[in-house]
């Protein structure tokens, strides 16, 4: 498999279309997830119909959870490292043998990653889970799903230092439809004892259509065998098969990936161990439903600026002033939007959650932990994008011993989260929504500590002015108008709870926080109309 590009390249060493690929792919990306999510939206809606409480939870937890698990260790680290491959663009074909083989890593690390987590996970599963109808059956359908999908991996990492998003979003979209409708049509046709069965079906499906998908873009034309490649060291000729640099990065990566992925997942993991199988099914629809927004738009937005930032800051003039302030302006721009996002949440979605909780949760999920959930998700959701976008500079622009200083660290982030989850979640008793909490300080101190390194990254260089906190925060007159929209909204709330509750009574409070988003939205476009106009032009200049 070769990574070369045709694309010409500026003075500067960087493709001349690299941002505008990236915002192409950041627009296909929203537009996947979009899709996606709204079309899994609704099977959910029909799924938790269908299916108990414990059901669901095992397949939207745990068996989640174990997918999640082999292919983060399996492929995380390798596909973050290759981002940064500068021998995409090499004419020569050592160079590129050797990257190439580098990328087969996810596959052949996920033969034992693979069986390994399998066999510890049905090992350890408690007598309630592992009690229900056919459940060893379904857990090792979802391992070989995952190895199916990890056969795509080298062929997805080709696509992507290619910049051919296209077969990603068609592959991907295409999955997410055979998933949703295997899934669906086995649970309608079958009986409630093969429920399991019919998640495992449905997420077999996916993994071999990835598989299929991207060996039709390619041709079929997959070699999974690493290729040896002489190499002249001190007028010595030795046998390598693997790009050092690259192998070292992505070991540093993998290692930093275990920790990590307990952080994302540590939420997760306590669940499926601290909560009933009707809480889990609770946890899991509130999940699905709270983490709509991260999905559609935060994902593809951190995974684009993963890879703008590390093409462009892996390009030979990375410590241009010029570089510099392009990936500044980038990472401000998304961190200020971030920030409106956050204060849209804070400020609309507690007086108006009750309403919604009634329009979309069945009646059976409503006397679950679910409720309570949701309610933590209008905080926990800004804090992921805060989060990734930083994380994503980080992984970008870290070099290895930044990476095992922040294995470190992340290891102490982790014994903390652990222990202040089962404080709150047991010592204090706010259960499964203990644990969102807990989630919720972790990744801010992760994000604090990219925070730290971006800002010590840019001082390094002589640029520490382009990046400060005050530039990703709205004016203050913006604060004001949120702050006075909060006030009238919860006000409103209060005046239709104090009495019986009403068609008419809901209809004004919701006409009320309209009236406040609209409010919200001049004062961003009055106050912030110059900002707003920087930022469109210089989208257009690139």
């Amino acid at each position: 498999m070769s990574m070369k590009t045709n694309e010409k390249h500026h003075g500067d060493g960087q493709p001349p279309s690299l941002a505008a690929a990236s915002l192409a792919s950041a627009s296909s990306l929203v537009l996947l997830q979009l899709f996606s999510r709204v079309f899994t939206f609704v099977l959910n809606q029909a799924l938790v119909r269908l299916v108990t409480p414990q059901v669901f939870g095992t397949a939207s937890i745990q068996f989640e959870l174990l997918l999640s698990t082999i292919l983060f260790l399996s492929r995380e680290g390798v596909r973050n490292a290759l981002l940064r491959n500068s021998t995409q663009s090499s004419t020569k074909p050592k160079e590129t043998n050797l990257a190439d083989n580098v990328a087969l890593l996810p596959v052949l690390l996920g033969i034992p990653v693979t069986v390994t987590t399998a066999y510890i996970y049905l090992y350890s599963s408690s007598a309630a889970t592992s009690s229900q109808a056919h459940f060893h059956l379904s857990a090792v359908i979802y391992a070989l799903a995952a190895f199916c999908e990890l056969l795509s991996e080298p062929l997805y990492i080709k696509a992507q230092n290619e910049l051919r998003f296209d077969i990603r979003v068609k592959t991907e979209g295409t999955a997410v439809l055979m998933k949703t409708v295997i899934t669906f049509l086995a649970l309608v046709l079958t009986s409630a004892e093969w429920a399991l069965v019919a998640f495992a079906a449905g997420q077999a499906a996916y993994g071999l259509t990835m598989l299929g998908g991207f060996l039709k873009a390619y041709r079929f034309k997959a070699d999974y065998i690493p290729k040896k490649v002489s190499v002249k060291i001190h007028d010595n000729t030795e046998i390598q098969y693997f790009d050092t640099e690259l192998l070292n990065l992505s070991a540093a990566m993998t290692v930093q990936s275990v920790v990590k992925h307990f952080l994302t997942e540590g939420d997760k993991f306590l669940v499926s161990r601290l909560s009933p199988l009707a809480d889990q099914g609770g946890y899991a629809v509130a999940s699905n439903y709270g983490s709509l927004i991260a999905r559609i738009i935060f994902q593809p937005i951190e995974e684009t600026s993963r890879l703008f930032f590390s093409k462009t800051l892996s390009a030979t003039a990375s410590n241009s002033q010029e570089s510099l302030q392009i990936v500044s302006n980038v990472l401000m721009v998304l961190l200020l939007l971030f920030t409106h996002l956050f204060l849209i949440l804070v400020t609309f979605a507690p007086p108006y959650l009750s309403l919604a909780l009634n329009l979309v949760l069945p009646p059976r999920y409503l006397q679950t932990s679910a409720p309570a959930i949701l309610r933590t998700y209008v905080y926990y959701i800004p804090t992921m994008a805060f989060n990734g976008i930083l994380e994503a500079f980080f992984t970008s622009a870290a070099t290895p011993k930044d990476l095992r200083v922040q294995s470190h660290w992340l290891l102490l982030f982790s014994l903390s989260f652990v222990g202040t989850a089962v404080l709150l979640a047991r010592g204090l008793g706010l259960g499964d929504t203990g644990l969102v909490w807990a989630n919720v300080g972790n990744l801010w101190l992760r994000a604090f500590y990219a925070w730290t390194f971006a800002r010590q990254f840019f001082k390094e260089r002589g640029a520490g002015e382009l990046v400060r906190w005050r530039k990703a925060v709205p004016p203050f007159k913006v604060l004001v108008v949120f702050a006075a929209s909060a006030a009238v909204t919860r006000l409103s709330e209060i005046t239709i709870g104090s009495g019986p509750l009403t068609l008419r009574g809901q209809a004004l409070h919701v006409f009320v926080g309209a009236g406040c988003v609209l409010g919200c939205v001049a004062a961003c476009f009055v106050c912030e109309r110059k900002t707003f106009q920087q930022v469109i032009s210089i989208l257009r200049r690139r």
